[in-house]
């Protein structure tokens, strides 16, 4: 049965859809990101925090070497120019996992 909305809350009613989409997405890209980093000394895995205001979400570090692990960019000299991890990280997880997260999104607003 379809839930029955005054027109002046359709507003209201869709705003409060995305706040709650945009914060279980959040999340949830949060714990896929730590989940696909490499581990070492968990320093970069843990370090990664998500801020959640309304309407935007964001998952971020303040690690200096996130970028050559997470995308394979900015390669520190001790690298030798090539990517490597312990792991056999894929390039670009990150983006991986937001081409992911899109199918997620929908889904949840859908449902919520």
């Amino acid at each position: 049965m379809a839930r029955e909305i005054n027109l002046t809350d359709i507003g209201d009613h869709f705003g409060e859809k995305v706040q709650k989409t945009v914060r279980k997405a959040t999340f949830k890209a949060e714990k896929d990101i730590k989940e696909f980093t490499p581990v070492d000394t968990n320093n970069l895995r843990s370090s990664f925090q998500s801020e959640v205001k309304p309407y935007i979400g964001e998952v971020f570090t303040n690690v200096e070497y996130a970028e050559p692990v997470a995308y394979g960019t900015n390669l520190p000299p001790s690298w030798g120019g090539q990517y490597r991890t312990r792991q056999q990280t894929i390039k670009g997880y990150p983006e991986l996992i937001a081409k992911q997260l899109e199918q997620f999104i929908a889904d949840e607003f859908r449902s919520s």
